[in-house]
């Protein structure tokens, strides 16, 4: 079934029809054009809203980013920002594919259906100027055809009239005879008039007509197919992005399922551990006193025995009291190398060996000391400290930390200078044996700079080295107080080793309120760590020295590098691993020195 044999009559219908047919495709392409718009706003606004949400820091200098959480809603705003990607090509696609190719095709057809209506308009035009002629022909032989009767009548009643002359009915006669003659013209015409208009007629109706609405059908058969197809094109394109977004959202599944909360607290700890001894007791302050009596055995700082209570040259209350804001800790002295000395006393009070009274001693120490409440705001610091370039203006533990960053990066360094040392002369060799390649002394200057390079990271790479030994033995010393002033450990010591037994012993001293027995005087409560390798374990795994480890403190024990180590006890989170060398002995070594495989 065709429009030119079933629809022959309905030339205004299929007019209006195909009219209809092409605003329906304009207004699909314009649905899509303004759905792409949609996309496109949608894709800017969800790229805004994670440039909004982003870490306005970059991540190495944001300590923020280790955490498990921060990481996951990077990683989720990340895949906000590649699906708002996923959307705008979906825009992309739509507009190109779509908008754009069926605007064009739509102009095609507009072109076309004008091209086959004017042809029809051009064909019944013709038919109707046919029908004209024949109209004409046939009223000019009917009008012929009264004018010959009319005449014949009057010739014949001139004929029998006895008074009309003889020359009065010939002409009358020889008048109905013309008139007779151009009526038989008129119908021959009118005949040929007919004959004409019915052939074109069925040419019309049968031929030129059919065929028209066949172009026109065909037409808009193509046009509602190419419709069809730009629907499809709707589909396709969300179809095309659904394995990336599924991506997408898969991604941020795993970035849901990977916060780990304790692994959380533990970047916390690993971030703001300061490596501080914890603070001791507070001592009695016995205001009732005269301050200007002789020191007896009743005076508060004079034990039992009569002698005065002396404090160790390695303690003071600025070290006992991080959380006091007037006694901050201050970096100890540098050594030839830049690093602290250990042995420096930071801000202590004058020595009771002075041979005063320590009733006066404690007074004036009670008035330069503010009430030694802790604030853990003061463990900051202040806004106008000032950094060092052996980071001795943080605390204990938070300086180790940097400072085997920056021997890790001058390391890394330094073996890409040894590593362009050696192109350089492997270059230079190539350019001796064939000269044609370049001249081996345009070299020489770099090579010169780069061992210059490798000599100035060497120094550095030495001077950091014992900067971390000092800041190491910083550690140790303030564990060793820690547990010095603390006597009940509820394990055997799983932290690095103090720089000495008398410390502790000391800070037990200085941290209770009676003062100890003789049997604690004589005893300290922890020494050195043989001890607590009494009985032999068996090894949870072995361990390779990255870097030479010099054990100068107690508890601590030396290796070189490349050294096999069996280890015997894991990192317990305060940065030290206790290791046993194949020769024997037992001790303790920074973690960080070590490569462990655990069995």
């Amino acid at each position: 079934m065709d429009w030119g044999t079933e629809l022959w009559d309905q030339f205004e219908v299929l007019e209006r029809h195909t009219q209809w047919g092409l605003d329906l495709l304009d207004r699909y392409v314009k649905f899509v054009k303004e759905r792409t718009e949609v996309e496109q706003a949608y894709a800017k606004q969800l790229r805004n809203l994670v440039k909004k949400y982003l870490p306005k820091r970059p991540t190495k200098d944001d300590p923020e980013s280790k955490f498990s959480q921060q990481q996951s809603f990077v990683q989720i705003l990340q895949e906000v920002n590649d699906f708002a990607g996923q959307r705008e090509l979906v825009a992309e696609n739509l507009s190109v594919r779509v908008c754009l190719e069926l605007v064009k095709y739509s102009q095609e057809m507009k072109q076309e259906r004008k091209m086959h209506f004017q042809e029809g308009r051009r064909a019944q035009q013709q038919l109707e100027s046919g029908f004209k002629q024949l109209e004409n022909s046939k009223r000019k032989f009917e009008r012929d055809c009264r004018e010959a009767e009319k005449a014949a009548q009057t010739a014949e009643r001139l004929d029998q009239d006895i008074n009309a002359t003889k020359a009065d009915v010939e002409k009358a006669k020889q008048q109905a005879h013309l008139r007779s003659h151009m009526a038989e013209e008129s119908k021959n015409e009118y005949a040929a008039q007919l004959q004409r208009f019915n052939r074109d007629q069925a040419h019309f109706y049968f031929s030129q007509m059919p065929q028209i609405f066949d172009k026109l059908q065909d037409m808009d058969e193509r046009r509602a197919t190419r419709l069809g197809a730009g629907y499809g094109l709707l589909s396709e394109a969300e179809l095309q992005v659904v394995p990336i977004i599924a991506k997408c959202l898969e991604g941020m599944k795993v970035a849901a399922d990977a916060v780990d909360a304790k692994n959380d607290s533990q970047v916390l700890i690993e971030l703001h551990k300061s490596g501080f001894a914890r603070p001791g007791d507070v001592e009695f302050e016995d205001f009732s006193q005269p301050m200007n009596r002789a020191p007896s055995d009743s005076s508060l700082g004079t034990p039992s025995d009569g002698r005065p209570e002396l404090r160790g040259p390695g303690r003071s209350r600025a070290k006992r009291w991080p959380f006091s804001k007037k006694n901050k800790p201050r970096p100890p002295p540098l050594s030839p190398l830049g690093g602290p000395l250990p042995s420096a006393l930071p801000n202590g009070p004058p020595s009771p060996r002075s041979g005063r009274d320590p009733l006066a001693i404690l007074s004036e120490i009670s008035k330069s000391v503010k009430p030694r409440l802790a604030s853990f705001r003061s463990l900051r610091g202040g806004r106008g400290t000032v950094a060092s370039e052996d980071f001795s203006h943080l605390p204990p533990e938070q300086q180790r930390k940097r400072l085997q960053q920056q021997l890790e990066e001058r390391n890394r360094e330094l073996q890409k200078e040894v590593d362009q040392r050696e192109a350089l002369k492997k270059m230079k060799d190539v350019y001796e044996k064939t000269p044609q390649m370049g001249d081996p002394a345009s070299l020489e200057p770099r090579i010169t700079e780069t061992l210059s390079n490798i000599e100035r990271l060497k120094l550095e790479v030495q001077k950091y080295e014992a900067w971390l030994a000092e800041a190491e033995s910083r550690v140790l010393s303030n564990r060793g107080d820690s547990l010095g002033r603390h006597p009940r450990p509820p394990d055997p010591p799983a932290s690095a080793p103090p720089d000495s037994s008398s410390n502790g012993s000391q800070d037990n001293k200085e941290s209770s309120e009676e003062p100890p027995s003789e049997e604690g005087q004589d005893t300290p409560i922890y020494t050195e760590f043989d001890e607590d390798f009494e009985e032999p374990t068996s090894p949870i795994g072995q361990c390779v020295a990255i870097y030479h480890f010099e054990g100068s403190s107690e508890g601590t024990i030396s290796m070189t590098e490349g050294e096999d180590l069996s280890l015997m006890e894991e990192d317990k989170g305060d940065g030290w691993t206790r290791v046993r060398r194949k020769q024997g002995g037992e001790g303790y070594v920074p973690t960080s020195y070590l490569r462990v495989t655990l069995n």
